[in-house]
């Protein structure tokens, strides 16, 4: 009888091996979700998904290409920083009992969701559909699957053969840390029915398996080779499925890793078996929730909808790696690890859009980094994901932390950080100051421009300075120091005189891209004539020609500012409101000269008059680059001074863009050049359309909000909700009929103040909830005092 009941045992076994469970299909869960559908020419880019811990690149036809150049070829497929799991996977389809074989690398379609995407394959009678997506919560792996069904009116059986492309390498930098990458091997587990990969001189793993029952095994002889570099090796799975005409079959693939354990591998692979369908729950809640927060309704669709992904696409950049932090990275693929300078602009984006605990782990990343490797104030630039920092930190990024750090504060509150950090505060000041070689205000050396002789004095790093005394001065008062606080303002006022007066070029219509010396000058205008010359700028050398020879004529041995390469940055003035408002307008028409459809070229002298068409760079280069970061920076700089209508036309110019690629997503380099995704998109984005249209200025350390609407015409009905600020949360409404304007405000914390301020000539009788009300007048605005939890606010025009 004993034996009798194993014998049984085994058969019932080997049964449901034959029978597994279909598990429930990603695309019931993917049927009423928001997507963007791709473009056919662009089916051969890249698309990324993405968790926290794990990504995913490939192209969007379904194949995995060598890709990206900061470690050449190899910044594409799946990664478990600080190492590389797979280049990337491979499928092949064939009849049992006929002649058919598909690699599935040719995809018809491609479509992006928020959280996962598709590609749709047609083969014969074949719809094959493959979805992947990568689960959050510090989850290492993934999960893919091949939805297919069967056209016809036969009966089918299918042979699929998966193979997985291994290939565990080390990050960028990791010669640093004496880590060498070695070569793959693969281990057969027939009791999981998985295979084990992993790097022979380092404890690096990868697994992945099926959700159906294995019937043979190959090592190296994939059935759809790729090209590819390292030190990889493949290993193949195959499965027979049977699938009745018109039905549509789900197979699941499981990919994971780990960096420190093969038990960890496992167990990761053991949970995304049992618990796909649970945790692509949880994304799809999670992805709603960031699309939740400051919602944001307009009468421009494609803005709101870009608005509405930007906030999807910083959520895939979030890069977490336990034993060093979590925080956002730069872009993908190339630039997958953290930066100073990339932050200080997504971060405020990010808080505008309700992010303050990503927010608040980054600074503590960046600031952990900084404390690490300099000691000094000095905040970072670039770090991989191993801990390696590439470069300690140019001379932007230390003041604008500073200041994002007030902004921290003054959207959360969270006094406790200002606590931790403002020694480090008073250390960056100290060092930033100390970088002024000729005592005359100015720091020396590199900030955003990164142009090969350009170390001079920047415009930009003296504006993020005079911005870092504001904020160091506000920060000390509330520190209990505030004869420091008076002295660090005293330095702000003072040098906000001087950006005014010696870094404004009024020939020019400009602030000066750089200050330097008469010799500096002309060294740098005629390393700026081979370039226009290099890249065919007839205009520019023109203008630069007759730059020199007005200056050679010029008899100075002073410093003083020039206008030569028409940088970006020469409209940092204008984005962080310290132009003089006469001034402000100048520059603001001048910089409307260097754009195109797409938007700000970064260095001014590259534009082209000829064609709005992006080029086609043979090698990575942002010479000629189009950007979002600078587009974004006019947008703000637009809106700061009150022109609305201009600031959208750079949102326009941003949202031409949009999906031109990479559906639901902005390249770096406008439109389709460098990385696929990046992170400080959110402040080009968001800063225009939260802080000055909606006009959401935040003190939660005073539990006070100011509403300052500028709305561009026509948008006469808009809402904001879920405005986090502090712990309260607010919703704003505005709405017109004839000459009748209403806003209703609600907050869920009826303690807090919300002040309503309005320009004076779009007010006369003013209604709080239904009653006459009192308001003050100062510099041609009013503003009207809120408490409670909702109010509504009517004033006939």
């Amino acid at each position: 009888m004993k034996q009798l009941l194993c014998l049984l045992w085994i058969s019932l076994a080997f049964a449901s091996c034959d029978t597994a469970i279909r598990p429930t299909s990603l695309l019931l869960s993917l049927d009423s979700v928001e997507h963007i559908s791709g473009k056919p020419e662009y089916l051969g880019s890249p698309f990324v998904t993405a968790g926290d811990r794990v990504y995913m690149i490939g192209h969007q036809d379904g194949s995995f290409p060598d890709l990206g150049w900061h470690v050449e070829g190899e910044m594409g497929g799946i990664w478990d920083h600080p190492i590389k799991l797979m280049d990337g996977f491979s499928l092949n389809i064939k009849e049992v009992t006929g002649k058919e074989a598909y690699c599935l690398d040719k995809a018809d379609e491609f479509i992006n969701y928020p959280f996962a995407n598709k590609h749709i394959f047609r083969k014969g009678d074949l719809l094959i559909q493959r979805t992947q997506f990568v689960p959050d919560d510090g989850m290492e792996g993934l999960v893919v699957e091949y939805a297919i069904t069967n056209e016809s009116e036969n009966e089918k059986e299918l042979e699929l053969a998966f193979t997985g492309m291994v290939d565990l390498r080390p990050v960028w930098l990791a010669e640093r840390k004496n880590i060498e990458d070695a070569r793959d091997t693969l281990f057969l587990q027939e009791l999981s029915e998985t295979y084990l990969g992993k790097d022979l001189n380092n404890d690096w793993y990868t697994i992945f398996g099926s959700s159906e029952s294995v019937v043979g095994y190959r090592i190296d002889e994939s059935p759809c080779p790729q090209g590819r570099k390292g030190l990889g090796t493949d290993g193949t799975i195959v499965s027979r499925v049977t699938i009745q005409p018109d039905e549509t079959y789900p197979v699941q693939y499981y990919i994971a890793g780990s960096y420190t354990s093969a038990d960890e591998a496992h167990a990761t692979y053991d949970q995304l078996k049992g618990t796909a369908s649970v945790a692509l729950k949880n994304k799809m809640k999670r992805y709603d929730q960031i699309a939740q927060a400051s919602s944001i309704s307009i009468p421009d669709k494609d803005i709101e909808t870009m608005y509405r992904w930007v906030k999807y696409n910083t959520a895939w950049l979030i890069r977490d790696v336990p034993e060093i932090g979590r925080g956002v990275s730069a872009g993908l693929p190339d630039y997958p690890w953290w930066f100073g300078a990339d932050n200080c602009y997504t971060l405020q984006g990010m808080l505008a859009t309700g992010s303050p605990a990503e927010v608040n782990a980054t600074i503590n990343l960046i600031e952990k980094l900084s404390m690490e490797l300099n000691g000094n104030g000095r905040i970072i630039h670039e770090t991989s994901t191993n801990a390696e920092t590439y470069n300690p930190g140019n001379l932007n990024e230390t003041p604008q932390f500073i200041s994002l750090l007030w902004t921290f504060y003054q959207w959360t509150g969270h006094k406790e950080t200002l606590e931790k950090y403002y020694p480090e505060v008073k250390k960056g000041i100290s060092w930033i100051e100390a970088q002024d070689k000729d005592g005359n205000g100015y720091p020396d050396g590199p900030g955003m421009m990164e142009i090969h002789g350009l170390h001079s004095e920047m415009v930009d790093v003296v504006v993020y300075t005079q911005q870092a005394y504001e904020a160091a001065a506000q920060m000390a008062i509330e520190m209990g120091e505030p004869n420091l606080g008076a002295e660090y303002q005293k330095k702000a006022d003072a040098l906000k005189k001087k950006i005014n007066s010696e870094w404004w070029v009024e020939s020019a219509q400009s602030f000066a891209d750089f200050r330097s010396t008469k010799a500096q000058a002309l060294e740098l205008i005629d390393a700026a004539i081979v370039r226009a010359d290099t890249i065919n700028k007839p205009w520019s050398i023109k203008e630069l020609e007759q730059t020199k020879k007005e200056l050679t004529s010029k008899a100075t041995a002073n410093t003083s500012g020039y206008v030569v390469h028409h940088n970006w940055v020469v409209n940092t003035p204008t984005e962080m409101g310290i132009a003089d408002p006469e001034k402000a307008d100048k520059a603001l028409a001048t910089a409307r000269k260097y754009s195109n459809r797409f938007g700000m070229y970064v260095t001014g002298m590259d534009r082209d008059e000829a064609s709005d068409a992006s080029s086609k760079w043979k090698s990575f280069s942002y010479v000629g680059a189009v950007m979002t970061l600078p587009t974004g920076v006019q947008a703000i700089s637009e809106a700061r001074y009150g022109h609305p209508d201009e600031a959208l036309g750079y949102l326009k110019k941003l949202h031409n863009s949009f999906s031109y690629a990479l559906p639901g997503s902005m390249y770096e380099v406008s439109p389709d050049y460098g990385m696929i995704v990046q992170a400080w998109n959110i402040y080009a984005v968001a800063v225009p359309v939260v802080n000055y249209f909606f006009g959401i200025q935040p003190e939660a350390h005073k539990k006070q909000v100011t509403i300052a609407p500028d709305m561009p015409e026509g948008w006469d009905n808009v809402s904001i909700s879920n405005v986090l600020v502090g712990d309260n949360n607010i919703s704003f409404t505005k709405s017109s009929k004839d000459s009748l304007v209403t806003y209703q405000i609600t907050q869920r914390n009826p303690d807090w103040t919300v002040l309503l301020k309005l320009p004076s000539q779009a007010t006369s009788t003013v209604l709080i909830n239904g009653k006459v009300a009192s308001s003050t007048e100062k510099n041609n605005y009013v503003t009207i005092t809120l408490t409670g939890p909702d109010n509504i606010v009517s004033i006939q025009q």
